[in-house]
């Protein structure tokens, strides 16, 4: 049975012993400890023997007979032999050098690490808990004995799925800048998707440690909601969908759905009321991989065989119902339509020879197809309202996230999916993402708010859907398959008082 003991990392280095007065060398932390009479998982600090420069190192080791070691920090250096406790400085390089432990078990190991200032504030302490707790996962996934790894995560599972656990995500996150987000997230959940194969293929339940991550920001004018998935951990809508194509299975499973929901919002006072408006300033959906291109090509069919954005559903609903009046949604509009056009021309002559008669025989057709691959609709439900983007198969008009394509056009070479990253025509990014932005989706959601409701701060709450859909792209094979993920957060918008 999974512990669930939370080692608290921070408060044990920040109560170390003064360093003059360390009878040993060493110290060291259970991290992860089921039972016991069972090895466990263990942090140490390492006191370098008195030179003219002392120095401190950190490791992640299993506590065997013959003990192994996972990770050494980079040295510490004190600052003169007197000092002894770490400082800030000293206390920012160890997290750096944590943080640097989880992006090298990452798809981009060759990227160079920038990293912001940091400042250590009052909520640090769950910021580098969580970090240190990422590593150790990370380190059990894929370095630790199998009972040892197998015993450790499920105990890690239930740590970094928990509420405060995921709260000090979203501080860490925002702290690290978005780039760096991004290679954190992707070494996190290359990870889970690693376990999770490895889970189903000895038929284990399980449960995946936060597959879903998601996280609000609220700005003045501004709402956004920033989310990641690994494909493997998304509900699969017709779980009859099988393959037994085990190169085409490591080209889906090992990609990453990264999605972005920008919203830009103006509050506008008047005599009798207070309008809300909220318009769609960017939504981007992209699918990307989790390991290097090489070993896509090598184990898979390449990282251009995977799943595309087939709808995007969100839904936006203020907290507060007794302050809303109304709300009101435009008109649904459409992608601007490609015009592709097909000429056909037939020419016939009868011309005898030796006569001065002669017949001619000309005609031509023009004919127009009209492609709308992305179709944008609102609706209004009580307060709610409903913004949904559906992709339509361009050959018959179909909504592709609920049906599925007949065989005959999954094995044309010229199917409307097919060769879908470089078509002109293509209803994707060259990378296979979607990006909606205000221009072609800028009608405005309004909601009219009693006056009452100022010096309140108010709440909306935005739950979006995702579908991803897999139709073959370059191979000819028979398999297609849609998955999808929900999300839910909260976004806030206070009224000042107004004189």
């Amino acid at each position: 049975m999974a512990s669930s003991f939370v080692p608290d990392v921070w408060g044990w280095i920040s109560s170390l012993p003064p360093f003059t007065q360390w009878n040993t060398n060493a110290m060291s932390l259970c991290i992860c400890n089921t039972s016991p009479t069972q090895p466990s998982m263990n942090l140490r600090v390492t006191k370098s023997p008195p030179s003219p420069t002392s120095y401190l190192t950190f490791s992640v080791f299993a506590d065997l007979p013959l003990p192994i070691s996972f990770w050494t920090s980079t040295a510490i250096h004190l600052k003169t032999k007197t000092q002894q406790s770490l400082d800030e400085e000293n206390t920012v390089h160890l997290f750096y050098d944590i943080v640097n432990g989880v992006l090298k078990y990452g798809p981009n190991k060759k990227s160079s690490l920038r990293f912001s200032a940091i400042e250590i504030k009052e909520n640090f302490r769950e910021i580098f808990n969580l970090a240190f707790l990422s590593l150790v996962f990370l380190i059990c996934t894929y370095e630790a004995p199998s009972d040892l790894r197998r015993r450790c995560l499920d105990t890690l599972r239930i740590q970094l799925t928990s509420s405060r656990s995921r709260e000090a995500s979203k501080l860490l996150v925002r702290m690290l800048g978005s780039n760096l987000e991004e290679q954190w997230m992707r070494s996190l959940h290359l990870a889970v998707t690693n376990w999770i194969i490895e889970l189903q293929s000895s038929n284990h339940s399980f449960k995946a440690p936060s597959p879903l991550f998601s996280y609000a920001v609220s700005a003045p004018g501004l709402w956004k909601v920033q989310l990641y998935c690994p494909i493997i951990a998304m509900s699969v809508e017709d779980p009859t969908s099988t393959t037994q194509d085990e190169r085409l299975l490591f080209s889906l499973k090992y990609q990453q759905v990264e999605g972005v929901m920008q919203l830009a919002y103006k509050v506008i006072f008047s005599e009798n009321w207070i309008d809300v408006v909220v318009n769609v300033d960017n939504v981007r959906c992209d699918v990307n991989r989790l390991v290097s291109e090489s070993l896509m090509a090598e184990r898979g069919y390449g990282s251009k065989e995977k799943y595309f954005p087939s709808r995007i559903s969100l839904q936006l609903t203020p907290m507060l119902q007794s302050d809303v009046l109304s709300v009101s949604v435009s008109k649904s509009s459409d992608n601007p339509t490609h015009e592709v056009g097909l000429d056909k021309t037939f020419e016939g002559g009868f011309d005898p020879p030796n006569s001065y008669m002669a017949l001619r025989v000309s005609a031509t057709e023009t004919i127009t197809m009209s492609m709308k691959p992305w179709k944008f609709e609102q609706s209004v439900y009580g307060n709610s309202a409903n913004l949904n983007w559906f992709l339509h198969d361009g050959v018959n008009g179909r909504e592709v996230f609920s049906s599925k394509p007949s065989k005959l056009a999954l094995f044309q070479p010229r199917s409307w999916f097919r060769d879908r990253y470089s078509s002109v025509y293509r209803p994707f990014t060259k990378q296979g993402g979607v990006i909606f932005a205000g221009d072609e989706y800028g009608e405005s959601v309004w909601w009219k708010v009693c006056r009452s409701a100022l010096g309140k701060a108010l709440q909306w709450e935005v739950k979006g859907q995702i579908w991803l859909t897999y139709w073959p792209n370059k191979q000819r094979v028979f398999y297609s398959e849609t998955r999808m993920l929900e999300f839910r957060e909260l976004l806030n918008l206070p009224l000042p008082k107004v004189g």
